[in-house]
C-alpha cells in the first residue's frame, strides 16, 4: 500500500503531461503552434499532432469559406451622377494562416472590417464607370467579377482569399424614387402617344388602301359583268337570228305562244284588244274570224 499511491500518481501524471502533449486538428480547421508566443509551425493537415506541455500552445482557425454581411446598404454614384443603394455579401476565407495571423493577429473581425474597406472601394469604382442602366440590369456579373478580383488581389495580403462578391439588392434612394418614377411614367407616356400617332396613320394608309382596292375590284367586277353580259346578248341575238333564218313562220309562232303565255297566265287575266290586231293572228288562222271575235271580249 505504501508503493501503491506514488505509482498511482505517477501514471495520472503521466497521462496528464500525455493529455497536454498532444492535440487535434479537424478537416475544418488551421492551426498555428507556438512556443513562448513566436510561431513555431502551421498545420493545414487534419490529424493528430504534439507539443511540449506548457511550453507550447495551438491556436485553431476557420478554414470554411466565412461570410461578410454589411449593416446598411452602400450608397453609390453611376457615371451619370445618379445614386444608387447597394447591398452585397461576400464569401471569403482563409489560405495562409501564417500571413493571416501576423497581418491581423488571427482576428476574424478586423479582417472583416479589412474586407469590407476593400470590397466598397472597388464596387464604388465600378458604379462610377458605368450608367444606372448598365449597372441594374446589362454589366451586373461584370461589376460582380472585377469587384471580386480586385478586392482578392488585396485580401492576399493578410492571407485571405475573396470566394465571390455577390450583389443582393440595387434599388434607388428614397428620395430620388418619386423623381425617376415620374420621369420614367412621363417617357412611357410619350413614347405610348407616338405609337398611338403612328398606328393612326397606318390605319388611315391601310384604309385608304382598301377603299381604292375595293373601287378597282369593283370598277374590274362590273366591266367583267357587263362583258358577259354583252357577250350573252349577242349570243342570244344570234341564236334568235339564225332560228329566225331557218324557219321565220315558226319562229314567230313560237314567239306568239311565248307572248300568250305571258299575257294569259291567269284565270282571271282578262285583254282588252281588238280581235283584228296582230296579237290574235293565230287565233284567227285556227277558228275564224267569228270564232276570235267571240273569244276575245
Amino acid at each position: 500500500m505504501r508503493f501503491t499511491m506514488p505509482a498511482l500518481a505517477v501514471v495520472v501524471a503521466a497521462i496528464l503531461v500525455a493529455s497536454q502533449s498532444m492535440f487535434t486538428v479537424a478537416q475544418t480547421q488551421y492551426a498555428i503552434k507556438f512556443q513562448l508566443g513566436e510561431v513555431v509551425e502551421e498545420i493545414n493537415a487534419p490529424g493528430l499532432y504534439f507539443k511540449l506541455p506548457v511550453v507550447q500552445n495551438v491556436k485553431y482557425f476557420d478554414r470554411r469559406n466565412l461570410t461578410l454581411d454589411i449593416p446598411e446598404p452602400d450608397r453609390v454614384t453611376t457615371s451619370e451622377k445618379k445614386p444608387l443603394l447597394v447591398e452585397f455579401v461576400v464569401l471569403w476565407r482563409i489560405n495562409d494562416v501564417r500571413k493571416f495571423y501576423v497581418s491581423v493577429q488571427g482576428d476574424e473581425e478586423a479582417a472583416r472590417r479589412r474586407l469590407s474597406q476593400t470590397v466598397r472601394s472597388n464596387l464604388a469604382e465600378e458604379f462610377n464607370k458605368r450608367t444606372m442602366h448598365e449597372a441594374i440590369s446589362t454589366q451586373r456579373d461584370q461589376i460582380m467579377s472585377a469587384t471580386r478580383t480586385k478586392a482578392d488581389s488585396d485580401a492576399r495580403n493578410i492571407g485571405v482569399e475573396i470566394v465571390d462578391v455577390r450583389l443582393r439588392r440595387i434599388e434607388l434612394p428614397a428620395d430620388v424614387v418619386g423623381p425617376v418614377y415620374a420621369r420614367m411614367e412621363s417617357e412611357r407616356r410619350r413614347v405610348a402617344n407616338e405609337l398611338r400617332s403612328e398606328g393612326a396613320a397606318e390605319s388611315e394608309k391601310i384604309r385608304a388602301d382598301a377603299d381604292r382596292q375595293r373601287e378597282v375590284i369593283l370598277a374590274d367586277a362590273y366591266r367583267q359583268a357587263q362583258k358577259v353580259k354583252g357577250d350573252g346578248d349577242a349570243r342570244a341575238a344570234a341564236i334568235y337570228a339564225a332560228a329566225y333564218g331557218i324557219n321565220p313562220e315558226f319562229f314567230a309562232f313560237w314567239r306568239s305562244l311565248d307572248a300568250y303565255r305571258a299575257g294569259l297566265r291567269g284565270r282571271n287575266d282578262v285583254l282588252v284588244l281588238d280581235p283584228s290586231s296582230e296579237f290574235f293572228r293565230y287565233f284567227r288562222q285556227s277558228g275564224g274570224r267569228d270564232g276570235a271575235r267571240g273569244t276575245a271580249k
